[in-house]
């Protein structure tokens, strides 16, 4: 396998930390204040049974709004920290209750133990939505439409249009999947697209699950890079969504968190405002 996307990520990546070490770290805003949940709403959809013929289907009105009976949200105490958990048994997400645009947001996860139907023999997943717009539960009737950072286990920083989000990415063609490969032909992903809706980043830095990762967000007008773990596995351009006369400009919006039938934990969530990105890590 070529190998030079890899040390372009990390050459990019470098760049990136080296500037952003020199600027003044009281710019940063804590999302999370490490006490409660303030300044986040949370969603959750219809409940997931199991039906008499053993399959699983969703049965129900959504939970709705801030209406939370089983603490699928909740602050707990993790390696001697106060941390978000998400318990993933019932899916839907917490979101901000701002809007963000031109910022940079770090935050840190880990994968805890438990999985629930109808993912409890799947991989561990969840996601980071960002220029999350529109009503809740528009996407399968748990999460907003938006743009999605993947965090799921093996493929953190993997793309998905969220019900009607659209992104470019430079993608190299396999027999299955679409690589995040700089310098290739950049596709449209969406759920309406050839290429379909997911794009998968590349390299693979994530570290093994139960340690904690670090995952940054950085967005630009309608560009975005996803970065895992100090490394670039994808960089995003021309972030839009489908309207009633075709497609229009998606560059800011809430965040949010989902619950998708896995355990983790989220800290250290903090988000700064940028006027710009070095130019360097739009090369693609």
């Amino acid at each position: 396998m070529n190998r030079s996307p890899l040390i372009a990520g990390v050459l990019f990546t470098a760049f990136l930390f080296g500037c952003e070490h020199s600027k003044n770290q009281k710019n940063w805003e804590l999302l999370f204040n490490g006490h409660d949940l303030s300044g986040w709403d949370t969603y959750l959809g219809p409940e997931w049974m199991q039906t008499s013929d053993s399959t699983v289907e969703k049965v129900g009105d959504p939970v709705g709004l801030n209406v939370d009976p089983k603490n699928i949200f909740s602050v707990v105490s993790e390696d001697q920290q106060q941390v978000i958990r998400v318990s993933g048994e019932q899916w839907g997400g917490i979101s901000t209750t701002q809007e963000y645009e031109n910022y940079h947001l770090k935050l840190n996860f880990k994968w805890g133990q438990t999985k629930h139907r109808p993912k409890e023999n799947n991989k561990r997943d969840s996601g980071l939505l960002y220029h999350a717009v529109g009503n809740h539960g528009a996407d399968g009737g748990f999460w907003m439409r938006s743009q999605e950072f993947q965090i799921q286990e093996g493929d953190c920083g993997d793309y998905w249009g969220v019900a009607g989000g659209i992104m470019d990415v430079p993608t190299e063609q396999t027999d299955d999947n679409y690589i995040y490969k700089p310098g290739s032909l950049l596709r449209a992903f969406s759920e309406n697209s050839v290429a379909g809706r997911h794009a998968t980043k590349f390299p693979d830095p994530e570290y093994p699950s139960g340690e904690w990762n670090t995952l940054e967000l950085i967005c630009f007008g309608d560009t975005a890079i996803h970065i895992v773990n100090e490394v670039v596995v994808m960089v995003l351009y021309r972030s839009r969504q489908f309207s009633e006369t075709g497609t229009i400009p998606l560059k800011k919006g809430k965040i949010q968190l989902q619950s998708e039938g896995a355990e983790l934990f989220y800290k250290n969530i903090q988000l700064k405002s940028i006027t710009a990105i070095p130019e360097d890590i739009l090369i693609y």
